[in-house]
């Protein structure tokens, strides 16, 4: 019995931690490479959007997430009106197939549409921001050289200096995703000027926690859509890149996690009844 006893402990030692266990993931930090453009559509101007990968291995709620970006120099904090995170399955989930012929490829690109949103406006995002440095400088961007087949290779649109910005978003209410591959994509829309997503080291480096396969960014507009592009590999043959965010939330106990534990101790329960009987 006493073996029986070490058993059923060490599956309630192994099976608790699953229970509760914090959740972080991270790309790093900027790596001045390239600031690709993500902004909602408005008066006059198409929407862009960019897009990076995450992976979760278990279920998981996520509730904060983090992403660093250039505003214009000089911008106040004021002109952000509106700050919007799309969730995407991987290709070809929720997405038309075959695929438009528009781009190269569509393997390993976030799908046609996104499968949650949340912003700042209906109050499904808390934002906070602040500026990391008055002056920060990317060697390249991409904004509006954004074509189909066969112009999609431009080599980016050069470098630009702006101010370099976190955003800190919680989600309201957290959001619970099984284990897979997603991709993440942030919007901000400002009062005048650009927000650039920053690039992230790639493969990632502390301290970020590296994940495979790490997937490179992907980037549309309004005209593209629902097709994407590789930033790296088809726009400018550069990289491949990551691009900077991070996620925080904790993952959920899987149902055979919880039976594993309810059953060890359903065991010792019963034996110690009986050995009370037994006396």
């Amino acid at each position: 019995m006493i073996s029986v006893i070490a058993t059923v402990s060490l599956a309630i030692f192994l099976a608790t931690p699953a229970a509760a266990d914090p959740f972080f993931f991270s790309t790093g930090n900027p790596d001045g490479l390239i600031g690709t453009l993500s902004v909602p559509a408005s008066p006059g101007r198409i929407e862009t959007e960019t897009a990076d990968d995450f992976v979760l291995t278990h279920t998981t709620t996520i509730t904060q997430a983090t992403f660093t970006g250039l505003l214009p120099v000089g911008a106040p904090l004021s002109n952000v009106q509106n700050v919007e995170i799309e969730l995407y399955h991987v290709f070809p989930v929720d997405s038309a197939t075959p695929p438009s012929g528009h781009v190269d490829t569509r393997v390993n690109s976030p799908s046609d549409v996104q499968f949650a949103a949340f912003d700042q406006v209906t109050g499904t995002l808390s934002v906070t921001a602040g500026v990391l440095s008055p002056s920060f400088t990317t060697l390249n961007t991409v904004v509006n050289g954004i074509h189909p087949i066969p112009n999609q290779f431009t080599g980016g649109e050069g470098p630009a200096t702006g101010e370099e910005v976190r955003f800190t978003v919680a989600f309201s209410p957290a959001v619970t995703l099984p284990a897979d591959h997603y991709f993440f994509r942030p919007e901000v829309q400002l009062t005048s000027g650009d927000f650039l997503w920053l690039s992230a080291p790639r493969p990632i480096v502390p301290p970020g926690t590296p994940f495979t396969p790490d997937l490179q960014t992907w980037i549309r507009n309004g005209d593209l859509a629902p097709d994407w592009l590789r930033i790296g590999t088809d726009i400018t043959h550069q990289g491949p890149f990551n691009a900077t965010f991070s996620l925080a939330g904790t993952t959920v106990p899987e149902p055979s996690t919880l039976l594993l534990l309810g059953t060890g101790v359903a065991v010792l329960v019963t034996w110690r009844r009986k050995q009370i009987r037994g006396r």
